[in-house]
């Protein structure tokens, strides 16, 4: 699926579901804030970020139930996290090592002669977003595939699709930017929410005709 036929079919599908949609994501923000709250008065508290993965997993499931059967449920929140708090944890750890790793490499590289690595390092960073995406979708999506299948299964959607991997990437990035320029709650109770059905949408179509093959 094209990336803008992905992003239309999320906002007509976060429209007709955003009361149930913006809830989750409602929930996920008060996780995030929390930790972050709890990290800035005790920094060995930023553990706690990860917390954010379990109600993340939730989101990324019902976005994929929502693809895939075009109807969503409360009750399908909770099968979410029943089957996939566990993996939604460990994504959600690798996931903050990656972010500490870029932030020290860029006040590292920002802060030396070598400055402008500190701008490939953004760069690097962002397509690894974009990746972690299509991880995410893939991982909740097939829960009995290891990690690691998903991974290179991600590795090679986004390998076979690179230009409009990173052209949606880049579309939801600026949505996520806008969001947080526009307040904290609408960006935690909307775009999130928005950015993994978006990518749900353009990832699954792919998987489905893979599987007919």
């Amino acid at each position: 699926m094209r990336p803008r036929d992905a992003l239309l079919l999320a906002l007509r599908d976060f429209y007709a579901n955003s009361w149930r949609l913006v809830a989750l994501n409602a929930a996920l923000g008060v996780v995030l804030v929390a930790s972050i709250l709890a990290a800035l008065a005790l920094p060995v508290a930023v553990v706690l970020v990860a917390a954010v993965g379990p109600p993340a997993a939730v989101i990324v499931h019902c976005s994929v139930t929502l693809v895939q059967t075009g109807d969503l449920a409360f009750a399908d929140a909770w099968e979410g996290l029943r089957l996939h708090w566990r993996r939604g944890f460990v994504l959600s750890v690798l996931g903050c090592a990656l972010i500490g790793l870029g932030a020290v490499a860029l006040r590292f590289y920002g802060a030396s002669a070598i400055w402008p690595l500190a701008f490939l390092t953004l760069y690097v960073l962002v397509l690894l977003g974009i990746y972690g995406l299509v991880l995410w979708t893939l991982a909740i999506a097939e829960p009995d595939r290891g990690l690691r299948a998903a991974a290179r299964e991600a590795a090679t959607l986004v390998a076979t699709r690179p230009g409009a991997t990173l052209v949606l990437g880049l579309a939801l990035l600026l949505v996520n930017l806008a969001g947080i320029a526009a307040a904290i709650m609408p960006f935690l109770t909307l775009t999130v929410a928005y950015t993994f059905l978006a990518t749900a949408h353009f990832v699954l179509p792919s998987l489905t005709l893979e599987e007919a093959d």
